[in-house]
């Protein structure tokens, strides 16, 4: 039954394929005679894609990821392109997969225990948008975008095995190395950028990338950053615990690393000192929590955990309190947590140095106070914006899309009963990406143990902003599929890795 699941699948592209490619070259042969450069190259580009999401929907996944993440420099920059084109290869992907799907009488949407706290928080989500202040607006997209979520966790949980689990890695690693040298490019070796994001007494600028915004930016590569550190641990663990095996076995060949350590090791500088290039104090507080949820996965007896934490814990105490590190490093993390005090703002006088800290305490009492008027449901999922008028403090009339904290923009939004399912969910995701780092091995674990670093990055780093943005839900759709895979093919006991 599988096998002729399988053929009547491949039977379907095969007949598909050569219809799509004579298609799309009569399309681009007919469109660039009368293009201009930019949208001919436009033209072949969707072709391409499109062709990539009817024969592979994953590929098509991680091409939408790729584009969706250019989103605001599409807009800000080159307006000629439609700033959602990523948002194109979803619908492509999603249909791609849909079609396969009816065409063998078999639409698939395997069972996760992900899946009901999920739907969960979207049911409380349509609650909230019952009454929302503006649903065309900003209710609906913003419930399409998690409904975008679910529907990529079913794809991606459907579609991938063992043999395409490492070009899915590689895929994210070349995604995230392309943004991270961006950065690096943006921060000192362009000569000039924006005056607001001038540091270090000009002589370097914020590292933003592709987002326009060095804060999500630098959120993007932090979750990036935990998945290509994650494997690169667990590779090296297992490298040392087979060369401990081979040298008490008498063996003196030293065991060689696999070649994804190798890749993690090179990626995670380059993304590492993109995400400092950021000048992001949310994110690198929110790498250092997701450093210490991996170290506590990565060895097998607890004493080692320990261990491995609490040198972790010293070794960052160290650096801060001893000097090596840049002041220029110590005082960004420190002057933030002289300001911070949960007070009432509207009194306090503003200046250069505690703006931006002002600035987000304003927007966190605007949001407590959108939460108290509709305690339960809120004032609509993704309705932050248009209802912060309403209760905007004197001194902070523009609102900023979110109260940079995304705990109380979801509260203000959906409730307490949103703030309660989403919290569900979240716990749910924390607990399987715990297990998949206790019974797995080989890349499926590093990759359980760099998501469980993703995953507190992307918590604490909440505490601050909103990472939701620019189209970073695909990533995250995507990780949720993977983690969903992975639980699966470790509840049958089969190695998800080939």
């Amino acid at each position: 039954m599988v096998d002729s699941v399988l053929s009547d699948s491949s039977s379907l592209r095969r007949r598909t394929l050569p219809a799509l490619l004579l298609l799309v070259g009569l399309l681009a042969a007919i469109l660039i005679v009368r293009l201009t450069l930019l949208d001919a190259t436009v033209v072949v580009l969707l072709g391409i894609g499109t062709l990539v999401s009817a024969v592979e929907p994953l590929a098509g996944l991680t091409l939408a990821l790729f584009l969706g993440l250019m989103r605001a420099y599409l807009q800000t920059e080159v307006p000629q392109i439609p700033s959602q084109i990523g948002q194109v290869f979803v619908i492509l992907s999603l249909g791609s997969w849909l079609a396969a799907g009816l065409a063998r009488r078999s639409l698939r949407i395997r069972h996760s225990p992900l899946l009901l706290p999920l739907i969960g928080f979207l049911g409380t989500a349509i609650l909230s948008l019952w009454s929302a202040v503006d649903l065309a607006s900003y209710g609906l997209p913003e419930f399409i975008k998690w409904l975008q979520i679910l529907a990529i966790l079913v794809l991606v949980h459907d579609t991938l095995t063992p043999r395409k689990l490492p070009w899915l890695f590689c895929a994210l690693v070349a995604i995230g190395l392309f943004q991270a040298a961006i950065g690096i490019y943006q921060f000192r070796l362009r000569g000039d950028g924006p005056d607001h994001f001038a540091i270090l007494g000009g002589q370097a600028y914020r590292a933003y990338g592709t987002f326009e915004q060095p804060n999500p930016f630098a959120g993007f590569l932090g979750l990036t950053l935990s998945i290509v550190v994650g494997v690169g641990a667990a590779a090296g663990q297992e490298t040392l615990i087979r060369w401990f095996k081979r040298k008490s076995a008498g063996h003196t060949k030293p065991e060689l690393a696999t070649w994804w350590f190798w890749l993690a090791i090179v990626a995670a500088a380059l993304i590492a000192a993109a995400l400092g290039m950021s000048w992001s104090r949310g994110a690198w507080i929110g790498f250092g929590g997701a450093l210490l949820a991996m170290a506590a996965a990565l060895p097998n007896k607890p004493q080692a955990r320990l261990a491995l934490i609490a040198s972790l814990i010293i070794v960052g105490l160290g650096l801060f309190f001893s000097g090596v590190l840049p002041v220029s490093v110590t005082e960004r993390l420190t002057s933030f947590a002289e300001e911070v005090r949960l007070r009432d703002v509207r009194g306090v006088g503003i200046n250069d140095a505690n703006f931006a800290v002002l600035e987000r305490l304003a927007h966190w009492q605007a949001a407590v106070s959108m939460w108290r008027s509709r305690f339960w449901t809120g004032v609509g999922l993704g309705c932050y914006e248009p209802a912060y008028p309403l209760f905007a403090l004197i001194n902070w009339p523009i609102a900023l899309g979110h109260a940079h904290n995304f705990y109380l923009t979801i509260a203000a939004e959906t409730g307490a009963l949103g703030l309660i399912t989403y919290s569900i969910f979240w716990v749910a995701v924390f607990l399987y990406t715990w297990r998949a780092t206790q019974h797995t091995r080989g890349l499926s674990r590093g990759l359980a143990i760099g998501m469980l670093g993703a995953w507190m990055h992307l918590s604490i780093h909440h505490v601050l902003d909103n990472l939701i943005v620019n189209n970073v839900h695909i990533l995250i759709g995507v990780l949720l599929g993977l983690l969903a895979y992975i639980v699966s093919a470790m509840r049958k006991g089969v190695e998800a890795t080939a």
